[in-house]
């Protein structure tokens, strides 16, 4: 799904964007609620970036990468935390294009996500190469989300990765 997302662009920068888990929902500017084999996942444009809440049984995650007034923890490079009985894994990275190929790229993931069943993609005014992409999907008995961020002036796209799944016991030796 592809949306023109109805605010000012408020994160302008790759650098100012933040990394939190366990945030309480923030108003979205657009939702996508889908159900992935037994999974609830809600995608959720931010004025300010993104949020995905997702639910499980009685577990829950939420995370959000945003520009967030009195944030404190930077976007880092990669994350591993245990939540509950889940194990969570965030990676993030900047690529810096020269402006033609930022707007190829921009194209060709905003085609990408419009055209997919669990993609929700949302374009701010001012450059059509501005926007906040996710995907999601269900594989091996985990979670994953994709997100992408463009930063058009910049001519940067900041790229997250996350996988969400049951912790798998060790094997005995």
């Amino acid at each position: 799904m592809l949306t023109t997302l109805q605010t000012a662009y408020s994160d302008t920068r790759a650098a100012d964007l933040a990394w939190t888990l366990g945030r309480e929902p923030l108003p979205a500017l657009a939702v996508l609620d889908l159900e992935l084999a037994g999974a609830n996942v809600q995608l959720r444009l931010l004025g300010a970036s993104h949020q995905v809440l997702l639910e499980e049984g009685r577990r829950t995650c939420s995370e959000t990468v945003a520009c967030l007034p009195g944030s404190s923890t930077p976007l880092p490079l990669g994350v591993a935390e245990c939540l509950g009985d889940w194990d969570y894994e965030f990676s993030a990275r900047v690529e810096t294009l020269s402006e033609g190929s930022f707007a190829g790229r921009a194209q060709e993931l905003l085609a990408l996500v419009a055209d997919h069943p669990h993609g929700l993609a949302g374009t701010f005014p001012g450059s059509p190469y501005a926007f906040t992409a996710m995907l999601a999907q269900r594989t091996e008995g985990q979670v994953r989300w994709r997100t992408w961020h463009a930063y058009p002036q910049e001519g940067q796209l900041v790229v997250t990765r996350t996988k969400v799944g049951v912790r798998v016991p060790a094997a005995a030796v």
